[in-house]
């Protein structure tokens, strides 16, 4: 047992994207201006939102605040490491932090699974049930909502962690990616991971596919009833649902082939990788403020009212 014990390692070796120099100088600077663009752009969303009233009362802008907060964390536990590493030579992260990575990670994204399921239902109530909408998207509605997607990204992830954690690792350890994720931890440990392989791909594979179809249902529900009732409101429909379905299939797309489709190509894996941490939390400030007009309104009256209140002091 001694000698087992002392052969544990207690790190994990990342690969990263490249061992090319100057390729990694180049991705330093970009992937540093994405963070920044990342956590600028969904703190702004976020900031917006709470404290322009007529947003923070908007079901639709609410929830989108507590999806830019979901984004901003995702990616910072990632991109951060991801970036420094660039200018090490050795990638290294401890054993405890390549499982907090991962908790938090899951945590997170069966958070933003479940929250963009109940973004679909919301439009659908918006648009199908308009004359019922304040009164079934209230605010108890709204706040049992978000707390129950923390509660099942808690239950997503304590579901395939409780059983990772304890799992003995003595060598290899590199993994051939920017970060820690399941499926290749899991083939570095020193016993049969088998089953715990099915488990983790039921859990996050078949999740991110079925909340995938059923969003998509959703909204095909919402078309068909909105187009069966006049031509001309499917139009606005569309206009209103399209930054949605390009926010879900974005987000869910890289889930999918990660844990569901059988991908032996470590490249592919990485991109991947990189578009979920990186590419999908700048849909948010991207789609949501740069032709959202109601959110940019409600930025130049915070800006004006900030102007103003700097004038009087």
């Amino acid at each position: 047992m001694d000698t087992m014990n002392s052969s544990m390692i207690s790190e994990f070796v990342l690969l990263g994207l490249t061992n090319i120099w100057e390729l990694e100088i180049f991705f330093f600077f970009i992937f540093l201006l994405a963070y920044a663009a990342i956590v600028a752009g969904n703190f702004l969303i976020v900031v917006t939102v709470t404290f322009d009233s007529h947003l923070y009362s908007t079901p639709m802008y609410f929830l989108l605040g507590n999806l830019s907060f979901l984004d901003m964390c995702i990616s910072t536990i990632t991109t951060p490491k991801m970036v420094t590493d660039f200018l090490k030579e050795n990638k290294t992260i401890s054993l405890w932090g390549c499982m907090a990575q991962m908790f938090f990670l899951h945590f997170l994204g069966g958070s933003e699974m479940t929250l963009l399921i109940v973004m679909a239902v919301d439009r659908y109530i918006a648009i199908c049930k308009p004359l019922h909408y304040t009164s079934i998207m209230n605010r108890r509605v709204l706040t049992g909502s978000v707390l129950l997607s923390w509660v099942v990204g808690f239950v997503h992830t304590m579901s395939q962690m409780v059983f990772t954690i304890n799992l003995p690792f003595c060598g290899p350890n590199i993994l051939d990616d920017i970060f820690c994720d399941l499926p290749l931890v899991l083939k570095l440990a020193c016993t049969e991971t088998y089953v715990l392989e099915l488990l983790v791909t039921a859990d996050s594979g078949l999740l991110s596919f079925i909340c995938f179809i059923l969003l998509l249902v959703s909204y095909t529900v919402i078309l068909v009833t909105v187009q069966r009732r006049s031509s001309g409101g499917l139009s606005r429909a569309l206009s209103t649902l399209s930054a949605h379905i390009t926010v879900v299939t974005l987000f869910f797309g890289p889930c999918i082939f990660i844990y569901a489709w059988p991908v032996s190509s470590f490249s592919v894996d990485k991109f991947l990788s990189v578009f979920y941490s990186i590419i999908t939390p700048l849909l948010n400030p991207i789609i949501y403020t740069l032709r959202n007009k109601e959110m940019k309104a409600a930025m130049n009256r915070l800006r004006t009212q900030h102007v103003r209140s700097r004038q009087i002091f």
